[in-house]
């Protein structure tokens, strides 16, 4: 760069900054959203710029790592360069970042409490977070489709939209342990399928089969890749009369299968299929002998909905046989509290099984109780994440490859919408408070992005997949079929 056109720059920049002069000292935290204040965070997270909660002229923020290095920015809004912001939470991994607030209101400066947060020295590996945002409706699909989120920077891009296919409705991309070589994700209305993609190739399967009772839902990948945990549900939904309750989902009923990638055919078995219980949601443990799932005593619906409480279960499973075990074990027994459990995780270090635990039901995203619980898959103690809960519906996390850092939704903004929320399990099974997904502007990203978020998850690099393609395919009548194992 021309050294005349260099210091032009400098001047101008500092010209539009303004000396913090005469502020008035106030004895409390900064008005800040969303609320930083005493988070912890990852090394590589994008800039959690953040903006006044009250009408504000300007903001003047200095930040000074423990260790070493500072920022200094001043504007509408505290916005980080993502370079220099990366380069002060590397300097600093393991220590923390103090922030220095100055907030200008008709031409006045008050100057707040300095505030910290905390860099961890756990790594949050991952490149990214894979999601569904959704319009909160309820019959009409609308807009939405799953995309894919940078966590370094602010990009978002998407996966597939349902504007590709009219009339289609995308759910549950899940990835192989955080790994996009292979992938699923499954697709309502006329155009009901389930896609599974492994290394760059993928295949639409008929999402329906005359020995189960519903689609392929629910997905969760067996660790070699060769295999896929499903559920089949008779999904309905009911909307409420009541005030703060809107929508109830249940099923007519549910089964757990497991489906060969390879060979295309489904793995059944009785003590999974049952009349008597409607049991749903697989996860496979990350050694791949084991399956979780939930289970919950048949009830007569939409009459006894609120009698649906489900528990949790486990049965083996051996992957050179392809055969599930032959006894089923309660792991965790919810409706002896009252209560519903749903949305088992186990962590990939295999330490840990984060679940949600509801009044009852399963669809925890609708639930208001909603909380995070963790078992600890060695003692079998269980507990709430206290840290990390709200008075809001918390559901829906998934674990980065690392098992320390989860995502998960949460409604605690406002109680409508479902937004992307991040923390961190200590060694001791302890979390940190939760951060709300950074966005480049967030208060103007969260007021004006009228969408929910859900099913999120980690994805190790960014995924490859052919969407214009896959289209095509999906609004065809050809699906490929699948057979049951005998």
């Amino acid at each position: 760069m021309n050294k005349w056109i260099f210091i032009f720059l400098a001047t101008m920049m500092c010209a539009c900054q303004q000396e913090v002069k005469n502020a008035i000292k106030v004895d409390e935290m900064p008005p800040i959203y969303p609320d930083y204040i005493g988070v912890t965070i990852p090394v590589g997270i994008a800039p959690l710029n953040f903006d006044s909660e009250e009408e504000a002229d300007r903001m003047d923020v200095f930040v000074k790592g423990s260790q070493q290095g500072e920022l200094h920015v001043q504007g509408k809004y505290a916005a980080f360069d993502v370079e220099d912001w990366h380069q002060l939470l590397q300097a600093n991994q393991g220590g923390k970042l103090t922030f220095s607030v100055c907030i200008q209101q008709k031409g006045q400066w008050y100057r707040y409490q300095d505030f910290e947060m905390q860099v961890s020295s756990y790594a949050l590996e991952d490149y990214g977070l894979t999601y569904r945002r959704i319009a909160p409706g309820y019959e009409v699909y609308s807009h939405m489709g799953l995309y894919e989120r940078e966590l370094a920077t602010f990009e978002e891009r998407a996966i597939i939209e349902n504007t590709q296919v009219p009339g289609m409705c995308v759910n549950c991309h899940t990835p192989n342990r955080t790994n996009p070589d292979a992938f699923v994700f499954h697709v309502r209305g006329s155009h009901g399928t389930t896609l599974v993609q492994r290394d760059g190739q993928f295949e639409v399967l008929k999402a329906q089969n005359d020995s189960i009772k519903g689609s392929m839902v629910y997905p969760y990948w067996h660790p070699s890749g060769k295999y896929c945990a499903f559920s089949t549900n008779q999904t309905r939904q009911g909307f409420h009369m009541v005030k703060d309750e809107r929508i109830e989902v249940f099923d007519l009923s549910s089964d757990v299968f497991v489906y060969d990638v390879e060979k295309r055919e489904l793995i059944l078995d009785s003590l999974l299929m049952t009349q008597s219980h409607s049991e749903n949601v697989p996860v496979f443990s990350p050694d791949g002998k084991t399956i979780y799932y939930m289970t919950a005593l048949q009830q007569s619906y939409p009459l006894d909905y609120k009698k649906e409480q489900y528990n949790l279960c486990r049965i083996g499973f051996d992957a050179e046989k392809g055969k599930f075990g032959e006894k089923v074990d309660t792991v965790f027994n919810a409706v002896q509290m009252n209560k519903s459990l749903t949305w088992p995780r186990p962590s990939y270090d295999g330490k840990y099984l984060m679940f949600n635990l509801m009044d009852y039901g399963y669809f925890s995203i609708w639930h208001k109780e909603s909380d995070l619980w963790l078992m600890n898959l060695e003692t079998g103690a269980s507990f709430p994440l206290e840290a990390a809960n709200s008075e809001d519906a918390d559901s829906y996390h998934n674990w980065s490859i690392g098992s320390h850092w989860f995502v998960f939704t949460s409604r605690r903004e406002n109680g409508l919408y479902s937004q992307l929320y991040l923390s961190c399990i200590d060694d001791e099974g302890k979390p940190t408070k939760p951060f709300l997904l950074p966005q480049k502007d967030p208060k103007k990203y969260y007021a004006t992005t009228l969408y929910s978020f859900n099913t999120p998850d980690f994805t190790s690099r960014p995924v490859e997949f052919d969407s214009r393609a896959a289209s095509s395919a999906i609004s065809s009548d050809k699906r490929i079929p699948t057979s049951i194992k005998q």
